[in-house]
């Protein structure tokens, strides 16, 4: 895997705003809070972390809801995380609630998915274990 970040601000205006190439070829633009000399024009690195967290177990819910046969429509995770008071200011907790809709969902197949994305599968998570604690939780919404 490969990626490329490119600073923006180099001869302009830009402060501190930087643009991402991901190795599969899409462009993500971060930038910095205007107390940090940023221009508040795109999400911050640490948010980036935390949404893509979000997204690899969300990834993870579903094809393993999928694979047992889940009747699973969507799914949204909303993620609460703290940070160190000093630096480097690293996560310390997170939780992730899981809201996943879909027909006759059985609970306990949405908490083992759950689970093992948490425990096995997904590696943004296991890396983020490493400084925060995370904690989940589930509700399931019938169509």
């Amino acid at each position: 895997m490969e990626c490329k970040v490119q600073w923006m601000g180099k001869g302009g205006p830009s402060g501190m705003t930087f643009v991402a190439t991901t190795g599969s070829g899409h462009l993500l633009q971060m930038d910095g809070a205007p107390e940090a000399g940023g221009n508040n024009l795109a999400a911050r690195p640490m948010e980036m972390l935390l949404a893509g967290a979000g997204g690899c177990t969300a990834f993870d819910v579903v094809l393993i809801l999928q694979r047992g046969r889940q009747d699973v429509r969507d799914c949204q995770v909303s993620l609460k995380a703290e940070r160190a008071t000093t630096d480097p200011k690293v996560f310390t907790a997170i939780h992730l609630h899981f809201k996943v809709t879909g027909r006759a969902l059985k609970p306990e197949s949405v908490q083992r998915a759950i689970a093992l994305s948490h425990e096995k599968y997904c590696s943004a998570t296991a890396m983020l274990d490493k400084t925060a604690a995370i904690t989940t939780s589930f509700e399931i919404e019938e169509v």
